[in-house]
């Protein structure tokens, strides 16, 4: 700007610098490159041997090696490099990954029964839960129990009110891993 107003003006850089309010220091000011290579081969050494440590640790590797960056250049650095490590995946979901695929649906009846809870919340405020059963081959509900609080001895009675009334026992039961599904009670049952 300042050499656009001495070109179109002919005026000094003095006077230039005053108009726009530009100290002269900054006018002449030249920038010097820095070069980097140095820190970014050093620093994909390191990734390379130590594959799960990530800025920090890199960082406090370099500072012991006599790299004085600050933090803010050496992450500029690390980030330009492509060094960042992905997010490791939450606990919850690596049972997941490794699930079964589901075998398709059931061929006949009582085959395979499905097991849940669900939960809702009267208009007063109260919540309660109710343990659905259903029948995966005509899509049935054979029972609805609910209360305030279910445990797994009220799945066992649900399950033998259900085998009583239906005089047959299914192949197998889809539940989830809730505590209700994987007490004790339950297991002598079936």
């Amino acid at each position: 700007m300042v050499g656009n107003i001495r070109m179109e003006y002919n005026v000094s850089i003095n006077r230039c610098c005053g108009l726009v309010r530009l100290a002269r220091s900054m006018y002449y000011y030249r920038g010097k490159g820095r070069n980097d290579e140095l820190l970014r081969m050093r620093m994909k050494e390191i990734a390379a041997v130590r594959v799960r440590y990530g800025f920090w640790r890199i960082h406090i590797l370099l500072r012991r090696e006599g790299f004085m960056d600050n933090h803010k250049r050496m992450y500029r650095v690390y980030c330009e490099e492509g060094l960042n490590l992905r997010p490791k995946r939450p606990k919850r979901n690596r049972s997941a990954a490794h699930r079964k695929p589901l075998d398709g649906s059931a061929s006949s009846l009582h085959e395979c029964w499905s097991m849940d809870f669900v939960s809702d919340q009267l208009y007063d405020g109260s919540r309660f839960r109710a343990l659905t059963v259903v029948d995966n081959f005509s899509r049935k509900c054979l029972s609805i129990h609910a209360g305030k609080s279910l445990k797994g001895s009220d799945v066992v009675g649900a399950m033998e009110r259900i085998t009583e009334s239906t005089r047959c026992f299914p192949r197998s039961i889809k539940v989830d891993n809730g505590s209700e599904f994987i007490s004790k009670v339950l297991d002598k049952w079936a």
